[in-house]
């Protein structure tokens, strides 16, 4: 059974899920936009028996408190320091992490300050290299070089039931896969008082990213972590390349080519979900028992 959890960091209530039995190996998950800890809900359980499984929800997403703009920096640095504290506060100092896209910036930034945290990791459309990026990115890269009002709002579609809708259908195979709750849960999160504003704030941010690019790649070949990698080839914001990329640092990372689009769990649960019990006992359990 899935618990819903909260707890405090620097003041912040930051909700979580977490299943399984905590003598089982740990599996943090780290989603994205437009999404919360929800996006996780049928992985979690599917997960629960084999693994001691927690997901979070960012500040200003989903149940956890949402500071004001105005006084709290919607930076990806200043999220990563929240959910290491987090991370703290629920004693996880050891774990395999899921990172799916704003779970690969706020991931890196926690592995390179803690590499000694790192177990092994899951990636799935969270790019970190400057290839792979899609034409959806164009008004991103517009309002990095002008913030301006008129930049902001070509975003405002992104925040919109409709647009939230097209991220979640893009791409897929079987959009009947698809619940509407999560778009209609997304929806109603973005129309609390500033959450578009956070919004914008984390994809004006989000320019801050692509210097981090090449330490973080440095970091995956110095440390070669066992990598499992899920990208879902139609994904409205990270194409194909992204996925690729990775195998330059990490060759012996397995990648699994996914028929669908950002959120690849949605209509790819049983392959992603049955991949990563067979690849943690084969390459990372086993390697653990050996040593």
């Amino acid at each position: 059974m899935t618990l819903f959890k909260e707890t405090k960091v620097d003041g912040l209530s930051v909700f979580y899920r977490e299943a399984g039995d905590p003598s089982h190996p740990r599996l943090v998950l780290l989603g994205g936009f437009p999404a919360s800890s929800h996006q996780f809900r049928d992985l979690i359980p599917a997960l629960a028996d084999r693994f001691h499984v927690v997901a979070p929800d960012y500040p200003g997403f989903g149940n956890s408190d949402m500071p004001d703009p105005a006084t709290f920096p919607y930076t990806f640095d200043r999220l990563s320091e929240v959910i290491e504290g987090w991370l703290r506060q629920i004693g996880f100092d050891h774990f395999g992490l899921y990172m799916q896209d704003y779970g690969g910036p706020v991931g890196f930034r926690i592995l390179t300050r803690h590499p000694e945290w790192m177990e092994w990791l899951v990636l799935q459309n969270s790019n970190a290299y400057e290839v792979g990026f899609t034409g959806a990115w164009d008004g991103l890269r517009q309002l990095w070089k002008d913030r301006s009002v008129e930049a902001e709002a070509a975003l405002l579609p992104f925040l919109g039931l409709d647009g939230i809708r097209m991220v979640y259908q893009h791409g897929h195979r079987e959009p009947t896969r698809i619940s509407p709750d999560n778009w209609n849960m997304d929806f109603r999160f973005m129309e609390r008082p500033n959450a578009r504003r956070v919004n914008l704030d984390l994809f004006y941010d989000y320019r801050n990213n692509v210097p981090h690019y090449p330490e973080w790649q440095a970091f995956l070949r110095r440390h070669r972590p066992s990598t499992l990698i899920f990208w879902g080839q139609n994904d409205i914001f990270f194409g194909p390349e992204g996925g690729e990329a990775y195998l330059a640092d990490l060759p012996d990372a397995e990648l699994h080519r996914l028929d669908t689009g950002h959120f690849a769990i949605e209509d790819s649960l049983e392959e992603i979900a049955g991949n990563i019990r067979r690849f943690y006992d084969e390459k990372v359990g086993a390697r653990a028992a050996v040593r």
